[in-house]
Order: structure tokens, then sequence, then C-alpha cells
């Protein structure tokens, strides 16, 4: 049985997963102790379903949340509840199984060798990956390295990351935005913003199809306004930053 980690855990935000959330629980706890999962106002079973997993694994912790609140605020709750138990760092993998848990380990060897940086998973698709999905991606990895002024994103929205956890919770206190879909690129170029550096660790990625038990959330309509509003905001605080990131990035 792997040890636990005092410092580092493992933090997956769940709602509605479909089946593959209990391999991706199983694979998680394989590769890393203590594993968290927040069930993000889940109504398919799943919560009771890994409340009774998490009964007979003293390394696995269920989190509920009444309602659907969206990713960014289950990743909130559960780095929130981290912090009050000690924990330094999340990390944070998504619960319908495109994630790889076989990286768990070394994700978490590079935060624990730079523990001030945040680890970015940088995803290598196969031939499984929607090509409107893969395509669509680089406009907002385009604006993020914008916002940042290439301070080394490779992808925005790959959510397979290690965040440290106070400076996390201090970028999303003051923020009414980035709950949902526009988490994962907002949380990133706002941790560089305040300096963090970043660190990208390629890793694979898997899209499973409804026969599969593949599950998605995906809205293209709705997540790229989302995303569009997302950038604009971002790009009138980057103008707001750009002196400080400027003398940075000559003086990095």
């Amino acid at each position: 049985m792997t040890p636990p980690s005092a410092t580092h855990l493992v933090l997956i935000p769940s709602y509605n997963p479909g089946p593959r959330v209990f391999e991706t629980v199983a694979a998680a706890r394989a590769h890393w102790n203590p594993v968290w999962i927040v069930v993000d106002g889940s109504d398919d079973g799943s919560g009771a379903a890994l409340s009774a997993m998490a009964q007979q694994d003293p390394g696995l912790r269920v989190l509920q949340l009444a309602r659907n609140c969206g990713k960014g605020a289950a990743v909130m709750h559960g780095a929130r509840a981290a912090q009050a138990a000690g924990y330094t760092h999340i990390l944070a993998m998504d619960s319908d199984g495109q994630h790889p848990g076989d990286h768990i380990g070394r994700f978490m060897a590079a935060s624990l060798a730079e523990p001030e940086a945040l680890i970015l998973g940088d995803p290598q698709f196969d031939a499984s990956a929607p090509a409107l999905r893969v395509q669509g991606r680089k406009l907002s990895n385009f604006w993020a390295n914008v916002e940042t002024l290439w301070a080394g994103i490779h992808d925005s929205l790959f959510g397979f990351r290690v965040y440290p956890v106070a400076p996390l919770l201090r970028v999303m206190r003051y923020q009414l935005w980035m709950r949902r879909f526009d988490f994962d690129a907002e949380v990133a170029v706002r941790l560089c913003w305040r300096g963090l550096p970043v660190r990208n660790i390629p890793a694979p990625v898997r899209y499973f199809r409804p026969e599969e038990g593949g599950v998605s959330h995906f809205n293209y309509w709705r997540d790229n306004v989302l995303l569009t509003w997302m950038h604009m905001r971002l790009f009138t605080g980057f103008w707001l930053r750009l002196p400080l990131l400027a003398w940075r990035r000559l003086h990095g």
C-alpha cells in the first residue's frame, strides 16, 4: 500500500461522470495516497457509490456539494478542505477517465522538487480526440500565451495539473468567475500573473465514446461563449499588468 503523503493529494471533481469514474478513482489510488473526490451535485447515484468505496479505503475521501456548482467551484471546495487539513498541493484530474493515473507519481515528483511551480499537463492526443476539440483549443492557448507574454503555458485547457494550494485559493478568492468551464484557462493565466513558474510535462489523453462509457458535459456554444468572455476579461487585466509582465520577461 502506498504510504500517505502529508503535503500532496489527488483531487477529482466529479459531476455525473458515468461508469469510468470508478476506474479513474481506482487508478488514482493505485498511484497515490490520499485521493479525494468532490461530488459536484451529481444526481446519477455516483456519489453514493463513491462514498461506499471510501468506506472500504482509508486513502479515499468523498466530499459532497448539494448542487452542481461547476468544476472550478468543486476544485476550490476541495482545495479549501485540503488546506484546512494541512495539505499544500493538489493534483487535479478529471473523473471521466481521460487523464492518465499512471502519470500521477511523475507530476507529484516534479511538484515536490519545485513546490512553488505550477505543474501543467501537456496533452498528447491520440486518434480518439475529436478534431473540433483539438483545433478549437488552439485559440484559447494562443490568447493565454498573449495574456502572459508567453510565460510557458503549453496548454491552457488540460485539467491534469498540480496546484500549490495557497496561491490557487488567493487567486480564486477575489474572482467571481472561473467557477465552471472557464476555470482551467483562467486560473493558469492568473497564477502566471502572480509569478508562479510554469513547468509542462507531456501526458496522454484519451477520449471515450459513449458506448465505451465516455461522458462529456462540454457544450460547444455555451462553453465557447464562456471562454470568449473570459479572455476579454483577461486581456483587459493583461494591459494593466503589461509593464510588470514585460519586466519579468526581460529580467527572468
